[in-house]
């Protein structure tokens, strides 16, 4: 890996496309508005309560990798982004989260009625606008994306205080849940360019992969961040009883008295032995191994876009990859 993409950051492999983002921050503003006064005040906390907006960079990055010429890629790109927003809404209500990027949430700030109907709105806003660019395999993706995102919902509530999730159970609910909007936005991009379906393809293996990688950090981090950086409490995913793949890890690797904390923690969504936890996934290698986990798809990303031509979009795209695993937010 060269230097450039070890040394990747958030800014870096976006630069190349800030004046598509201002665009597209653009469609966001225009997009949001409602006569309802509530849908405006919910809608702009949540977009501006920031983000990486990886998904809509990655509408943007594949289509211009693909030198896409228009700017149906800036209404795709918001669509995504509502879509994800909606997603956002509707988890923090069902996980009962009072923290996201390091502010408060907007059920704890408006309550969880007011978030599930801005974030229905959100999603048909987003199916508005798929109707304007008069392309039905756009539809086709993102509906089948959203359906299968709300299977992977379902799918991680029935995993919730399952100490018996196995590491292929998991992996599907990443799959499900949060590699399949990465791949469908970079799926888009490729499909408005013109791209043939080997291309295709590629981009939804790039965006599914990458996915995965972010998602297995999320792990990582939820174990080895701080409240600051990572804009959530540390352990929410122990006190929500969802026994993500650091937990899984030790489960089958630990002590029996490790396997047996961790059965009890998450059973009963205990948070009490959040240290104890965290010194038994150390020890194991636990967090060791998800990182390995989270590398190996990080390359299969990289991976997958081999055969676009050499391009400061496709430099973005590699950096991108590997800033998915070298992060710590």
């Amino acid at each position: 890996m060269s230097a450039a993409l070890q040394s990747a950051t958030p800014n870096s492999f976006i630069d190349p496309i800030a004046a598509d983002m201002g665009a597209v921050n653009t469609v966001i503003r225009q997009q949001l508005y409602s006569e309802v006064p509530l849908v405006n005040q919910v809608s702009e906390y949540i977009i501006s309560a920031g983000g990486k907006r990886i998904r809509p960079v990655l509408v943007l990055l594949i289509a211009n990798a693909y030198a896409y010429q228009g700017t149906a890629h800036h209404s795709l790109a918001a669509v995504i982004e509502f879509i994800h927003t909606a997603t956002l809404l509707h988890d923090d209500v069902v996980d009962e989260s009072s923290l996201r990027r390091g502010k408060q949430t907007a059920n704890a700030l408006f309550g969880n009625a007011a978030s599930v109907l801005v974030g229905d709105f959100l999603y048909s806003r987003a199916f508005q606008m798929m109707v304007t660019v008069g392309n039905a395999r756009v539809m086709q993706i993102v509906a089948d994306a959203t359906n299968v995102i709300a299977e992977g919902e379902v799918l991680q509530l029935l995993n919730m205080h399952n100490p018996d999730v196995n590491e292929a159970d998991y992996l599907r609910v990443i799959r499900s849940k949060t590699a399949k909007l990465f791949e469908a936005a970079a799926q888009l991009g490729a499909l408005i360019s013109g791209a043939d379906e080997a291309g295709i393809d590629a981009a939804g293996e790039y965006g599914r992969s990458l996915g995965t990688a972010f998602q297995l950090i999320d792990d990582v981090l939820d174990y080895s961040g701080n409240a600051a950086e990572i804009g959530k409490n540390v352990g929410d995913d122990l006190r929500e009883g969802k026994p993500t793949l650091p937990l899984i890890y030790l489960m089958e690797h630990g002590t029996p008295e490790q396997r047996e904390l961790v059965r009890s923690c998450i059973e009963n969504g205990d948070e009490q032995h959040f240290d104890q936890i965290l010194a038994a996934i150390t020890s194991s290698g636990a967090l060791d191994y998800t990182r390995q986990e989270a590398q190996k798809a990080s390359r299969r990303a990289s991976d997958a876009i081999a055969s676009l031509p050499d391009s400061k979009y496709k430099n973005s795209l590699l950096e991108l990859s590997a800033f998915a695993v070298d992060r710590n937010h």
